[in-house]
């Protein structure tokens, strides 16, 4: 589902980080861009609304693996009332950050593919975001020897690469509510 109207969640936005960088004083300025335009081999990802951050304390936002630029991408969400499946309407990037994260992403699922095949044992990678654990599984997807699956639950929740065939072993685990 769009973002029924893009202009007034831009001002929205807006009204938020105008209040994030007056009250913690970061050096930093941003751009907002309605409908930008996407790269044409990111069929992943492409957000009605796009930040742009730069300053002198952009390092600031990239410190910890870009928490602090995550941290006001989800009070974006939270202002804009986005359900979960929404949240890649809008984008937040610092330094082009988000571009290496996702070829980073990319190049370790390509990697972990040829250690699955060269094994024929699962790979499991660590626990992600519901974002970065879509670039892994898109970016295997056309693979007919491997498939993918996310398990674990919230924050431990991760991607592993299976070979085509491959067979668990382990009984799977059910779980009751008291």
């Amino acid at each position: 589902m769009a973002i029924p109207d893009k202009i007034a969640a831009a001002h929205k936005i807006n009204e938020l980080l105008t209040s994030v960088v007056t009250h913690t004083g970061l050096r930093i300025k941003y751009r907002i861009t309605v409908d930008p335009p996407g790269a044409e081999d990111r069929d992943w990802e492409r957000p009605e609304i796009l930040v742009d951050f730069s300053g002198p304390d952009s390092s600031m936002l990239l410190a910890r693996g870009g928490e602090l630029l995550r941290a006001i991408e989800v009070l974006a969400h939270e202002t804009l009332r986005l359900t979960g499946d929404e949240h890649e309407k809008i984008s937040f990037d610092c330094m082009n950050q988000r571009a290496m994260r996702l070829d980073e992403l990319r190049s370790a699922a390509r990697v972990a593919a040829d250690k699955v095949r060269e094994t024929s044992t699962p790979y499991h990678f660590a626990p992600m975001s519901s974002r970065e654990r879509r670039i892994v599984h898109l970016a295997l997807r056309d693979d007919t020897e491997l498939r993918t699956e996310s398990e674990g639950e919230g924050l431990r929740r991760n991607v592993v690469v299976y070979p085509k065939d491959y067979k668990s072993t382990a009984k799977p685990v059910r779980r009751t509510v008291p």
